[in-house]
């Protein structure tokens, strides 16, 4: 335990402070994000991912303490990490389950970034319905950002804790994600729309703030005659939490199906949560162009889900967290590779 707080402390410490540069040097006066600086913060936060990769495979048994064989067959039973490892050779079994944890965070980081593209579309659509100044993007993609590290968090480490008691949970969320991957495939060519005076957070916000009519540059807050308003600027932020909260339902018990260890769940999500940002700004132009994207995250849910419900079965056949990469790599490949080459007709 000692070793899992120091662990955790030390990467919580390390994503406070690169928050707090971003904001407070980077991007310290709102702008609108260049193509290019939204290129080098993505090249970054990747760097960063593959370095906490490297980590793992080399110093992954610091995350749980493990410190003879004894212990690391009852991580490796606890978290249900599916490796074969080789009694009395204890350096050799600690190779092994570091290369998988290291696995197991890339699969993870994998899968979460690809759900999080279906977010940068309702994110655009966010901010296109209430009209926000393409400068305020970034402020409101922090601050989401934070409320969402908070949710996942918590989200994460209840349901490692239900699983944990409750094995056939596992089952329930595997019929889950193969239901929302059946509906985000038939619905895949709808039109999505934001009513922003009849949205659920809009109401909300109506009938427990006093809200102002108009934006007022970044600020999300603003004291009129001694009175406390929020602007529409935090309304959109509200929303964007919101819609974080919904795709966390899908995305966490995606992961979840690759790894069972709540740390490399987290991890894997955060990194891929403060990606989001720059992949946002990145693909905000061209999002359009990939549209059978959506078509490959049906199909990559689907998959997950059915991963889950047939897992004890994938394990007996030899179905390695190795093999899964692959197909979600695949999967994702052929949808990108089939938007570019079949663009969608103009109407």
């Amino acid at each position: 335990m000692p070793n899992e707080i120091l662990f955790f402390g030390g990467f919580l410490l390390f994503i406070v402070l690169m928050l707090a540069i971003d904001l407070g040097v980077f991007n310290k006066k709102d702008h609108v994000v260049s193509l290019k600086q939204a290129s080098v913060m993505s090249a970054v936060w990747v760097c960063f991912a593959m370095v906490f990769y490297v980590i793992l495979i080399t110093e992954g048994r610091e995350l749980h303490g493990i410190a003879d064989y004894a212990s690391l067959v009852e991580i490796t039973k606890k978290h249900l990490h599916n490796i074969t490892l080789s009694p009395g050779n204890f350096p050799e079994s600690i190779k092994t389950y570091q290369q998988n944890l290291g696995l197991e965070f890339l699969t993870g980081y994998l899968v979460e970034y690809a759900l999080s593209v279906d977010n940068i579309f309702v994110m655009v659509l966010i901010f296109s319905s209430f009209k926000v100044e393409e400068r305020y993007y970034h402020r409101v993609l922090f601050w989401g950002i934070i409320g969402a590290l908070i949710m996942r968090f918590l989200f994460i480490f209840v349901g490692a804790t239900l699983i944990g008691r409750f094995g056939w949970i596992i089952y329930l969320f595997g019929a889950f994600l193969v239901y929302t991957g059946i509906m985000m495939f038939i619905k895949r060519d709808q039109e999505e729309k934001i009513d922003t005076e009849n949205h659920k957070v809009v109401k909300f916000a109506a009938r427990n703030f006093r809200v102002l009519p108009d934006f007022h540059g970044n600020r999300f807050f603003l004291r009129v005659k001694g009175q406390r308003f929020v602007t529409p600027l935090f309304i959109v932020l509200l929303i964007v939490e919101f819609t974080d909260l919904v795709f966390a339902v899908d995305s966490i018990p995606a992961i979840f199906s690759v790894t069972k260890d709540p740390y490399i769940v987290f991890f894997s999500n955060i990194f891929a949560i403060l990606g989001l940002r720059s992949m946002f700004f990145l693909l905000v132009n061209i999002i359009h162009k990939f549209h059978y994207l959506k078509t490959g995250l049906a199909f990559l849910l689907v998959f997950i889900g059915i991963k889950m419900l047939g897992h004890h079965w994938l394990e007996r056949w030899g179905f390695t967290t190795m093999h899964s990469l692959v197909v979600i790599v695949l999967i994702l490949t052929v949808s990108i590779v089939a938007s570019l080459v079949f663009p969608k007709k103009r109407t």
